[in-house]
């Protein structure tokens, strides 16, 4: 558990930096004047989300015996606002949605059940990913496993067959989703706390609970229809939006020493241009570098933060157009610092070759 000590703290207070990527004004002075939530506008995001959210639900209820079609509408459109709970449940976790600790767990805990996600064991995953994002050698928990080339090359054709799999856009955006919120949120990891641990088995319990009712009121087939679709389209959504903030090609990766937490933040997280109807349902969480400067910012405060300092709108810039590149970016290439895609390997040995 030293681990989960030392990336928790590394997330919320960062090393002493090089004079040579600092900000002309310290960047810390700049978004600590953003770390506090404003209670009205937690207050006035819940409400705008999660009334939407189950007047949708109540609407779904009522439409079963005139159209499934228009059922399936509104869970797609239910879906959305799932994702804005996500984001939510987020920021509860980061300690940043709330003054009080306890109306943070309270709300994490309720928006958790919502979106299947045990609120205090993903807080301790996602603090780890906040303390280790972009390093190479602190991978494997609350990321998406990135090998490098010369682990490719390296590994046995299983263990490659598994990572071309697993990184198949189908396959990480259509199966992972629904599987990873479904069933992968059910069990705890082996070396997480046992509080982490009992917090995975009363989320499970509840949410049997939740389910049980929803099924009576509903019936228990079309309440799972129902669900599945809106998790699936909040969890593929989620995931998405995950990935494109880390895996692009000018992403920041480093080993050791040489990683730095201001380069990964503003390196290694992408500032995601959405439009702005898709930028309200997913929080401001495209401007992903100011999240990682600093965790404790509330969603609603993102943008302004960057806009409050030239020094953080250099960063990578994606649209919806550009971002599509990613889906052909497999591997992290140490020798260019580029995240490249499996044509990159026969590039290379064309190269050897000649």
């Amino acid at each position: 558990m030293d681990t989960q000590t030392n990336h928790s703290a590394s997330a919320e207070t960062p090393p002493t930096l090089p004079k040579e990527v600092e900000a002309p004004i310290s960047w810390r002075k700049i978004v600590a004047q953003y770390r506090q939530p404003c209670l009205k506008k937690s207050v006035w995001q819940i409400i705008n989300t999660g009334i939407p959210y189950i007047g949708l639900w109540a609407l779904m209820y009522f439409t079963m015996t005139v159209s499934w079609v228009l059922t399936i509408a509104l869970a797609l459109l239910a879906g959305l606002f799932l994702v804005r709970v996500f984001i939510i449940f987020h920021d509860c976790g980061h300690g940043s949605y709330f003054r009080s600790k306890k109306a943070n767990n309270i709300v994490g805990f309720i928006s958790g059940l919502l979106t299947l996600t045990p609120y205090r064991h993903w807080r301790w995953q996602h603090a780890v990913h906040h303390g280790s994002s972009g390093n190479l050698d602190q991978r494997g928990i609350g990321d998406v496993w990135t090998m490098t080339v010369k682990e490719y090359l390296a590994a046995p054709r299983r263990e490659r067959f598994f990572y071309r799999l697993t990184r198949n856009p189908f396959v990480l955006f259509g199966l992972i989703p629904l599987g990873l919120f479904i069933f992968y949120q059910r069990v705890a990891y082996a070396n997480a706390s046992k509080l982490d641990k009992r917090s995975v088995w009363a989320m499970n319990a509840t949410i049997l609970v939740y389910a049980i009712a929803m099924s009576s009121l509903f019936g228990f087939w079309n309440y799972l229809l129902i669900q599945l679709t809106v998790t699936a389209v909040a969890s593929t959504l989620g995931v998405w939006l995950f990935y494109v903030q880390h895996q692009f090609e000018d992403t920041y990766w480093r080993s050791g020493e040489e990683w730095d937490y201001t380069h990964s933040a503003m390196k290694g997280s992408s500032f995601y241009k959405l439009p702005k109807i898709l930028q309200w349902f997913s929080g401001n969480i495209g401007y992903h570098h100011i999240h990682h400067l600093s965790s404790r910012i509330p969603n609603y405060s993102l943008e302004r933060c960057h806009n409050a300092e030239p020094f953080f709108q250099q960063v990578p810039e994606l649209t919806l157009f550009s971002s599509l590149k990613s889906l052909k970016l497999r591997l992290w290439d140490e020798d260019s610092q580029k995240l490249v895609g499996y044509k990159h390997l026969k590039t290379m040995q064309l190269k050897k070759a000649a």
